[in-house]
């Protein structure tokens, strides 16, 4: 696929017309004081992976409502004092998988902790976490589940799910809780965005080629799945697409990402069908808008002839050389 968004110049310019909820901000610091009434209990179990050179352990935590979530930290082998940690979420369809998938931040010697993805899995690695929460009608997928009311949307969970990832990250006795990163592909790239809008203190954030940014434009540009869910479910509930809009606004990575205070690392692609670069710039450009002089440290890697890949190693390469300075103890 040729280019089919705007040209870069343009998308440099861009800025989402996505509304802000009057809101946003009490409904999203209400979702986290009725969760963390709930004991995090985050536990770690070592288990034998046959990786010689990291340690690993079977984490569990609680989420969105108390609800159990599973995760993997992982450590180089040996580590006696704390070390930065780099939270990592996952793209749609995805669980934690094994834990061997996920070394790339333990050879940097970092802590790596891996957020699985409640109700997901099945797509590519397998997930280990149920979501307890059912939904009205919905199209298949995740996106439309619980999207008339905000209340009950899917990512209202899974985005307070990131956050207490990072809380329970910080719990472990070899973590720094002062240098924590998060980061993430796709759908990880998304709840990245969410948990720096919600996290205040994080020392880096990466969303490469994040998705669920700027639902009125992404919505209506492709007709890639996921967004294309959203779009199945209104031709069939007609008259329903303004509910719909206003529920997404609460969950919009433009409103996240205007939140933004850590340095942050970006990328995208002027090929992604499934996170169209518009999309992505909105949040880009948005990033630290919010805070007290606007002034950020962000940085974005642009990927002409690519897809929905973005940079893969290319741009875990860039991350290698970028994130150190920003962990500096």
């Amino acid at each position: 696929m040729a280019l089919f968004d705007m040209d870069l110049d343009q998308l440099r310019a861009y800025r989402s017309a996505s509304e802000e909820p009057a809101d946003f901000d009490s409904f999203w610091a209400r979702t986290l004081e009725e969760t963390r009434a709930h004991a995090l209990d985050a536990r770690f179990e070592p288990v034998d992976t046959g990786l010689s050179k990291v340690d690993v352990a079977d984490v569990t935590f609680a989420g969105f409502g108390g609800h159990p979530v599973k995760g993997w930290l992982l450590l180089p082998a040996g580590t006696k004092e704390p070390l930065p940690v780099v939270v990592q979420y996952l793209g749609y369809g995805g669980g934690r998988g094994p834990a061997h998938k996920h070394l790339l931040w333990p050879a940097a010697g970092c802590a790596t902790f891996v957020m699985d993805t409640r109700g997901q899995g099945a797509g590519w690695d397998g997930g280990d976490t149920p979501d307890p929460v059912g939904s009205g009608s919905s199209f298949p997928g995740f996106m439309t589940k619980g999207i008339e009311d905000p209340e009950d949307y899917y990512y209202r969970r899974l985005f307070t799910d990131g956050v207490r990832a990072v809380e329970a990250a910080r719990s472990h006795p070899l973590v720094d809780a002062e240098r924590t990163a998060v980061g993430g592909n796709s759908q990880g790239g998304g709840i990245t965005l969410a948990v720096a809008g919600l996290v205040d203190d994080l020392a880096a954030a990466m969303p490469n080629v994040p998705f669920l940014c700027d639902f009125p434009r992404a919505t209506t540009l492709t007709d890639r799945a996921p967004y294309r869910e959203i779009g199945s479910y209104l031709s069939t509930y007609r008259g329903r697409t303004h509910r719909v809009r206003e529920t997404l606004a609460y969950f919009d990575g433009v409103h996240f990402a205007a939140r933004g205070r850590a340095p942050a690392l970006f990328s995208t692609a002027l090929e992604d069908q499934t996170c169209p670069p518009s999309t992505v710039f909105a949040a880009f450009n948005a990033y630290g808008s919010g805070t007290a002089d606007g002034a950020v440290d962000k940085e974005i890697e642009v990927y002409d002839f690519n897809g929905h890949e973005g940079g893969g190693p290319y741009q875990e390469a860039v991350q290698l050389r970028w994130l150190p300075g920003r962990l500096a103890a």
